[in-house]
């Protein structure tokens, strides 16, 4: 039987640190009878890995495949509890820490293909045998440095940003021919995590037929680098949604429909990589708006680069503003408004989901 009932990290719950801040705790220890010459240790690890395959040789009749990694550990502290006399008697014990968040530190982030997480884990042991330990996961949001202020080039950072998207659409049934043209409208690009992205968007319909759907999302394009089993480097480009919204226009034959939707974008999020060195993955964002061409299997894409940044200083004024604004937010919320300038269509729904 153990000497060790349990053990247990006592922190706060669904908490978003900030890169840069500290995180305090307990580690408490409930003993089942007297343990002499105990080690008692708590430890905060951040560490990030990947791994794909690859078509080793494409051109060659067969398959073979090759296995791509990369790994970095971002922070690795530990810290030992002094015990008084050598011994702790059965009974609580209860035994605090603190530890910080150096700057610099990449968001919390999961992916099919890699991850970055941190976590914290308690430790007791005696006559170098581990008798108990638990481990805690941590929400980590990364910042950018306030010393160097955005470095993205002038043709990126636009205020505000529009793209036109035009498709052609051929319909050999009835000899008829037409197009849509989607025009998408930002305010701003750049944004922090937890922000309400604000955007309009004008359908032009100029068919015979019905446009029923257009979906809009931001895509999180992530650049993976790794190597391969002969030491060479690889990398590999993998896009998935952060945050998804489905408009139900019904956009009539020959008309225009103006939508006016919301997205939210999730906390914790890995902010726009503007340096490349160093680094296991990257990542940039653009918001994309996707509608299928009526009766054809065309799909019509426009997409904005948007910049996703959180300034040190600017997170800190936000944190004091609204202390639990920051902590324990899923992204809800988003929104969607219509309008039609031109004829009147029926009223159509929306769903939105993550």
């Amino acid at each position: 039987m153990s000497t060790v009932i349990s053990i247990q990290l006592v922190l706060p719950e669904d908490k978003v640190y900030l890169a840069g801040s500290s995180i305090a705790g307990q580690l408490v220890l409930k003993l089942r009878s007297t343990l002499v010459d105990p080690v008692v240790k708590v430890e905060l690890v951040g560490r990030g890995y990947l791994e794909w395959k690859e078509e080793d040789n494409p051109h060659l009749d067969y398959s073979r495949s090759t296995v791509c990694r990369n790994q970095a550990v971002f922070i690795s502290k530990e810290h030992y509890f002094h015990i008084s006399d050598g011994w702790l008697d059965s009974g609580v014990h209860t035994f605090d820490f603190n530890f910080s968040f150096p700057p610099g530190l990449p968001s919390t982030f999961t992916s099919k293909i890699g991850f970055i997480s941190y976590f914290i884990q308690g430790t007791c042991s005696g006559r170098e045998i581990v008798l108990a330990k638990e481990k805690k996961y941590l929400l980590l949001q990364g910042t950018s440095r306030t010393h160097c202020a955005l470095p993205f080039s002038p043709t990126f950072v636009q205020d505000p940003l529009v793209v036109e998207t035009r498709k052609d659409a051929v319909y050999l049934c009835c000899f008829g021919h037409g197009s849509v043209v989607l025009r998408m409208y930002l305010e701003k690009n750049i944004f922090s995590p937890g922000d309400h992205i604000v955007f309009v968007t004008d359908i032009s319909n100029r068919t015979c037929k019905y446009i029923r759907k257009v979906v809009f999302a931001v895509h999180c394009i992530v650049l993976y680098k790794g190597v391969n089993n002969r030491g060479e480097q690889r990398s590999l480009e993998d896009r998935s949604e952060v945050t998804r919204l489905e408009s139900r226009t019904n956009t009539g034959p020959f008309q225009i429909m103006r939508v006016i939707g919301t997205l939210v974008l999730p906390k914790p999020l890995p902010i726009t990589s503007t340096r490349m060195e160093n680094e296991i993955m990257s990542f940039r964002y653009e918001l994309v708006g996707t509608s299928n061409l009526p009766c054809t299997p065309s799909t019509m894409v426009g997409r904005l680069p948007i910049i996703v940044a959180l300034p040190e200083i600017a997170y800190e004024e936000q944190s004091m503003g609204n202390p639990c604004e920051n902590e324990g937010d899923n992204s809800e919320g988003n929104d969607l408004d219509r309008d039609v300038p031109e004829k009147d269509v029926e009223p159509s729904d929306s769903e939105s989901s993550e």
